[in-house]
């Protein structure tokens, strides 16, 4: 799917020009064009932000034309990968924050250290996004938006349960969780397979998933502080009924909390709508709070997804890709694209855009702690295969965790070889 400005069926002179005149140069009688080729994910944005975006920008740029191409999430590496390797390349491409380390490794990259430093206000970025874009130094993705999962809770049932206010830390997490699960509820529900979310505590614990030593990456499941995080786990998850060897998914974890008997599960806010149209007896009486931490202090880590934006080496336009990139990136469209998308801003310094919705601003508290799974190129490998999550329903099931987690780990270590 093409997304253009103008949809009437009066071409613009420039889309004339592309069509007449191959690599849309100097048109007799007029003036030197440029068209950004920018690929986006299907559904990242609205056509209403796209269009105000595309309108302003091109008023801005009064010599630049924007073409944008929806993509499926579906094969889109093997996408990318084909394009960084072809004489045409579109000049900003937005992927997944932990596929960056993937595409760099192709040296078909831009290095946007010099742009980000300068212009975006790095320092305040989300580490989630930003540590995903950075490969030895260099910036090859600029982050564009996140999101995290929260807790979502049934208000009704902390009501019933005598509980006023969502939990400081997790020790009172796992409070409240055993006295809200009794007959015919479950205080939580929580999957055997979760793996991004047992990522969080093994973070929030100190541990790794993976660690680089030498040039090479290292399972690290094993450790002491991964292990606290599995324990934690394990402590969570029996105060509900979620299965031990299935991942949220399956079923569906929003279509089981929409029964009524749920009083609480751990995803992104997006699951909301989703329960309310399930459960219509449900809507306004869904609450969100951040995961816990260790402390009152701050909110738990969590796995952190969402999008950067990178330019290829061998696009015709680079630096008018960079540009665009910029915009993207910069407090005002950020601020536009927070608003309309209920996304989480790349910036902990505009979380107060979004404090009037109570999802996006439980997730937006959570993202300052947000982290990206390891930086590795090879790190699909363990995803496509993963040996997390039967290392996790081994643990939950009763089998030793030391035993389990070095198992696991030791796959990590061999599907993360280069």
């Amino acid at each position: 799917m093409t997304y253009v400005k103008n949809r009437s069926l009066v071409l613009s002179a420039a889309l004339v020009c592309a069509a007449t005149l191959v690599g849309c140069g100097l048109v007799p009688g007029g003036s030197s064009r440029s068209t950004v080729d920018i690929w986006l994910m299907k559904d990242s944005v609205s056509d209403e932000f796209l269009e105000r975006f595309t309108t302003e920008y091109e008023k801005q740029h009064p010599s630049v034309d924007l073409k944008v191409t929806f993509q499926e999430w579906t094969g889109i590496g093997k996408k990318v990968m084909a394009a960084l390797e072809s004489d045409d390349a579109p000049e900003v491409i937005e992927v997944g924050n932990t596929q960056v380390a993937q595409y760099a490794e192709s040296d078909a990259l831009r290095d946007l250290t010099l742009e980000s430093v300068r212009d975006l206000g790095s320092e305040d970025w989300l580490p989630g996004l930003a540590e995903p874009g950075s490969i030895n130094g260099s910036q090859y993705g600029i982050p564009w938006y996140a999101a995290n999962r929260v807790v979502i809770y049934n208000k009704d049932l902390f009501a019933q349960a005598g509980i006023t206010e969502p939990p400081e830390d997790r020790d009172e997490w796992l409070e409240i969780s055993e006295k809200l699960d009794g007959p015919g509820s479950q205080g939580i529900y929580l999957s055997g397979q979760d793996w991004y979310t047992l990522a969080g505590f093994v973070w929030e614990e100190g541990g790794q998933l993976a660690v680089e030593q030498g040039g090479n990456w290292e399972g690290a499941l094993h450790s002491k502080a991964a292990l606290r995080g599995m324990d934690f786990y394990k402590r969570l998850q029996s105060h509900g009924n979620g299965p031990k060897d299935a991942d949220e998914v399956t079923p569906p974890q929003a279509d089981v909390f929409a029964k009524g008997d749920v009083a609480q599960i751990i995803a992104v806010p997006s699951a909301a709508p989703l329960i309310e149209k399930a459960n219509p007896a449900l809507k306004g009486k869904l609450g969100f709070f951040p995961v816990p931490g260790r402390t009152a202090e701050a909110p738990g880590a969590v796995f952190i997804g969402g999008s950067d934006l990178i330019v290829p080496e061998n696009a015709r336009e680079r630096s008018a890709g960079v540009e665009v990139v910029k915009a993207l990136a910069s407090e005002e469209w950020q601020t536009e694209l927070a608003l309309t998308m209920n996304y989480v801003p790349n910036k902990t310094t505009l979380a107060g855009v979004i404090e009037g919705s109570e999802g996006t601003a439980a997730m937006a508290a959570g993202a300052a702690k947000g982290r990206a799974t390891p930086n590795s190129p090879q790190w699909a490998a363990v995803e496509a295969d993963n040996p997390i999550k039967p290392y996790m329903t081994a643990v939950l099931q009763g089998q030793d965790p030391a035993r389990a987690a070095r198992a696991a780990s030791d796959r990590i270590t061999a599907a993360l070889l280069p």
